[in-house]
């Protein structure tokens, strides 16, 4: 499957911004969804993710009660809803796609076997 994320931007503190990722192949329904992150410097982070069932949500805790992840596997695209956003939320934003993934694996990304190239979320304070 290949990934395809848009919706990056520069938005104030307090505000919102919508993340999606598109995917190709007929096959989009089987796999897991994640959101990671990554800030200058700094290494790969887990944010959200969904299993093929979406009744699985899962979120890193400094998103959690902030950021909505869902999925459209009628439209094979996947959604970040972030809310409230802080400076500290400033980075590239990845989504990815793995199959067969444990829930005790979702947070990991050697979990995931497809990238999108990632999408620029700025946050000024």
């Amino acid at each position: 499957v290949q990934l395809q994320a848009s919706g990056g931007g520069l938005v104030q503190a307090g505000g919102s911004l919508r993340l999606s990722c598109a995917a190709s192949g007929r096959t989009f329904s089987s796999y897991a969804m994640g959101w990671f992150r990554q800030a200058p410097g700094k290494e790969r982070e887990f944010v959200a993710a969904v299993r093929w069932s979406a009744g699985s949500t899962f979120y890193a805790d400094s998103v959690k009660g902030r950021f909505t992840i869902s999925r459209d596997n009628a439209k094979n695209t996947v959604y970040l809803q972030m809310n409230s956003l802080k400076p500290e939320d400033t980075a590239v934003y990845y989504c990815a796609a793995g199959l067969r993934i444990i829930v005790s694996m979702i947070r990991f990304p050697s979990s995931y076997d497809n990238w999108g190239q990632g999408t620029l979320v700025t946050v000024s304070s």
